[in-house]
């Protein structure tokens, strides 16, 4: 959590950390300022001290809701010093932070960077950085030691966030639920109004609308597809395939609220109308996976063992995984699952055994996501929930939502 940010930053080596870009779709940023309205900013961490935000004119009366020491960038002129650099954009903007590091107090030591920013401008101004402040030297956090560790445990501010997220979500599911069974079928497929057939992009476009409507945003857009594409993990659907009857639809949804911040992820297969028998049986078999994997969850521990748990009851069944073959393209063939937060993808890790730090801890949140995947048989079926660890060091879903496999039509 944020409180133990000055213990990680020393732990690490490190006497400061830099984050740049936005406040918006920008996690490190965003974690320490709480989504202001500030389009460009730079935020200095030492511990021990008070955060200084150097930050735009216009976007002052955001920038002081953070409540950090201000330095506004009205102070370093870029004229001032595009002028004493004869035009040469590099060694303006270099001089300019010579400048604002040295008001930071930041001239030596070492100092992680973050941020989302356009890598090829801010990497030229970081060497040229260091030619210029020989002490100073500006490394990142590749590991993710500080900040994604610190992010790894969340507040109960935080879970209330996520948690609003997976009813948001829920309630889209809901509703794409029931836009999809209130079709008339033709020939088992189903179809609009106008006789045309309904297709997956016009459902993913309703799918945005409404969580738009919800308040929330889909920055990576929404896995909804069927057949073949199903037994792709990460096809995002084709938009003109039409939709049928008794075949499998991944719907993997995991939007943010508005301005980028808490995801929440979510899965649910369905078929429409009925589920050949083959496809009926390994959804029996994801569903006990997740059903087991759920059971065994303990405080403490590194979830990798799941993933290892989950191949071995996979292949218990026959069915090949990722930890026989890292190459194969059918079977179980990714990771069980991963944390969540202001990335849809962050610690805990579920592939780091390895890593001491990677635990199950109180604020943990994560998720749990079976899947098996068949294209060349025209389906894939995944199952997937975000659950935290309450205070007691029990474990918990967010949100609780059905998990039939067979959709009804109300039509027929």
């Amino acid at each position: 959590m944020k409180q133990d940010l000055d213990q990680l930053i020393s732990k690490h080596g490190a006497d400061a950390l830099w984050i740049t870009g936005a406040a918006q779709h920008n996690p490190a940023m965003v974690y320490l300022t709480g989504e202001a309205h500030i389009t460009g900013a730079d935020l200095f961490l030492r511990p021990g001290k008070q955060p200084i935000l150097c930050h735009g004119m216009m976007e002052r009366d955001e920038a002081a809701k953070t409540g950090y020491e201000l330095l506004s960038y009205a102070n370093f002129p870029p004229t001032t010093y595009l002028e004493a650099a004869n035009g040469d954009l590099l060694e303006a903007a270099a001089q300019r932070y010579v400048d604002i590091l040295k008001a930071v107090g930041l001239t030596e030591g070492t100092v992680l960077m973050y941020g989302v920013v356009e890598f090829g401008p801010q990497f030229a101004v970081a060497q040229r950085l260091a030619q210029l402040l020989p002490k100073l030297h500006l490394s990142g956090d590749f590991g993710g030691g500080i900040l994604l560790e610190a992010r790894a445990t969340k507040s109960p501010e935080e879970l209330a966030r996520i948690r609003h997220m997976g009813v948001v979500t829920t309630s889209v599911v809901s509703r794409t639920e029931d836009f999809l069974t209130s079709h008339r079928v033709q020939d088992e497929t189903l179809i609009k109004e106008d006789g045309s057939p309904l297709t997956i992009g016009e459902v993913k476009r309703l799918i945005n609308l409404w969580l738009a409507e919800a308040g929330a945003e889909n920055p990576e857009n929404t896995i909804f597809a069927i057949g073949r594409d199903a037994g792709v993990p990460h096809s995002g659907g084709t938009a003109s395939d039409p939709i049928k009857l008794g075949q499998t639809i991944v719907f993997d949804i995991f939007p943010c609220e508005a301005g980028g911040g808490y995801f929440y992820d979510f899965t649910r297969t369905w078929c429409l109308g009925y589920a050949p028998d083959a496809v009926q049986q390994a959804y029996y078999q994801v569903k006990s996976v997740y059903d087991q994997i759920a059971s065994e969850l303990e405080f403490g521990v590194n979830p990798a063992r799941y993933q290892a748990r989950a191949c071995e009851l996979f292949e218990e069944m026959g069915h090949e995984t990722i930890r026989q073959n890292p190459q194969i393209t059918q079977g179980y063939i990714h990771s069980l699952g991963h944390g969540v937060g202001l990335d849809v993808h962050e610690k805990p890790w579920f592939g780091r055994e390895k890593d001491p730090a990677n635990l199950l801890q109180i604020g943990s949140v994560f998720t749990i996501e079976p899947g098996l995947y068949y294209p060349e048989l025209g389906y894939g079926i995944r199952l997937e929930d975000t659950w935290f660890v309450r205070e007691d060091q029990g474990f918990e879903k967010f949100v609780d939502y059905p998990m039939e496999l067979v959709l009804r039509m109300k039509g027929v």
